[in-house]
């Protein structure tokens, strides 16, 4: 079955049959998707860090975030695969990281919901991904794209730091700088696109210098310089030494 457009829940389906919620708003940041495998944590005194081993024998470095590592004390057989909802970084090159914010498994968590229609299989399949944010760098050529995907103030008023996706795929350079949302596949290490919609073109915050550049109908005769002479010095004691200073002007760039 085709991902569904723009990511996410399907509209004919309620928000609590599908673990990635629809979207709000046309141009609404996130990186969220699912991945199926077994969480083995690295050592029994840190049990939030490990990997998600799956069925192909690949093994994803991942933590466990929030409150999720009680529910898989309580409820889920460690010993076994899961479906877990999952944030992607890639914090190297063909190096994915996952943290695990949830796990989607209505017939052993939900028996209600199960019963309305929800399935542990997904519409979208296993390793799908949505990401929906800024096409920063696309190299078609390569297949080498990287989004950038801005997150939500946090409580205290603080607004995290955004980050980076380095995807697999090819995006034309006319939608450079434009806000894309991408259906995503999981390969192994890497994450590929599948399809993409380009939602629309993103206001800049102005040329890098602080110098704006003159266009065609801006340009006209310029005046020619004349030179100016360079400073003396003189000895004179009644005078003292006079020394040549050179004005610089400081050029203000935007703050990022």
């Amino acid at each position: 079955m085709p991902p569904p457009p723009r990511g996410g829940a399907p509209p004919n389906l309620p928000m609590r049959q599908h673990p990635i919620s629809p979207v709000t708003e046309p141009m609404q940041y996130r990186a969220i998707g699912v991945v199926r495998g077994q969480y083995v944590p690295t050592d029994a005194e840190h049990p939030t860090r490990g990997l998600i081993r799956t069925a192909e024998g690949d093994e994803i470095d991942a933590v466990v975030l929030g409150r999720l590592l009680t529910l898989m004390r309580r409820h889920l057989d460690a010993e076994q695969p899961h479906l877990w909802v999952v944030y992607p970084r890639i914090r190297e090159q063909d190096s994915l990281h996952l943290q695990m914010v949830g796990v989607w498994e209505p017939s052993s968590l939900d028996p209600d919901a199960a019963g309305e229609g929800a399935s542990d299989e997904l519409p979208e399949g296993d390793d799908y991904f949505s990401i929906r944010g800024e096409l920063i760098y696309t190299r078609p050529e390569s297949g080498e794209l990287v989004i950038k995907v801005r997150q939500q103030p946090r409580s205290d008023g603080s607004r995290p730091v955004p980050f980076k996706l380095q995807l697999r795929g090819e995006i034309p350079l006319e939608h450079l700088r434009h806000f894309v949302a991408l259906n995503v596949r999981r390969r192994g290490q890497a994450l590929t696109l599948e399809s993409f919609e380009v939602i629309g073109p993103l206001a800049q915050r102005g040329n890098r210098g602080g110098k704006r550049r003159r266009g065609p109908e801006e340009a006209g005769p310029r005046r020619e310089r004349r030179p100016v002479p360079a400073p003396t010095a003189t000895t004179d004691p009644a005078q003292g030494q006079r020394p040549g200073g050179v004005r610089s002007r400081a050029i203000s760039r935007p703050s990022r």
